[in-house]
C-alpha cells in the first residue's frame, strides 16, 4: 500500500529492504493472514503475490502489514505479508477513521465533504 507523504517521516530508511525480507524471503510471496483480517479463511489466505486473487481475480499486490499499526515498530513479529485485500481488512477501522476526520476537516473548511473540485 502506499505510504501517505504525512507517515513518510514515520518508517524507517530502509523500509523498502524490511517490507522485501518480509514479504518474499520470510513469506515466500504468499499471503501469511490467518484469519487476522477478520475474515475466516479456515486456512492461510491462499492468495500469492502477482496471481490472480482467489476470491477477487485482481492481480494480487503482497504489502507488509503492521499489526499494532505502528509504522515505528517494525520488529519481524509486527509485520505479516498480507494481500491487499487481507491488509485493507486488517486496517479497516484505521480507514474509516481517517475518512470520518477528512470530511470533518472538508466540511468545517467549507468544502464539500465528499468531493474535491479541481
Amino acid at each position: 500500500m502506499p505510504i501517505r507523504p504525512e507517515n513518510k517521516i514515520r518508517y524507517p530508511a530502509n523500509w523498502p529492504e524490511i517490507s522485501n525480507r518480509i514479504r518474499f524471503e520470510r513469506a515466500g510471496g504468499s499471503c501469511e493472514c490467518a484469519g487476522e483480517c477478520g475474515r475466516h479463511h479456515g486456512q492461510p489466505c491462499p492468495a500469492v503475490h502477482g496471481e490472480p486473487h482467489p476470491v477477487t481475480g485482481s492481480r494480487v499486490a503482497l504489502t507488509t502489514a503492521h499489526l499494532d499499526h505502528t509504522p515505528e515498530n517494525c520488529a519481524d513479529a509486527n509485520l505479516k505479508a498480507m494481500c491487499q485485500r487481507c491488509h485493507l481488512s486488517y486496517d479497516l477501522a484505521i480507514h474509516i477513521a481517517n475518512a470520518a476526520r477528512t470530511r470533518f476537516a472538508r466540511l468545517t473548511a467549507g468544502m464539500d465533504p465528499l468531493f474535491e473540485v479541481t
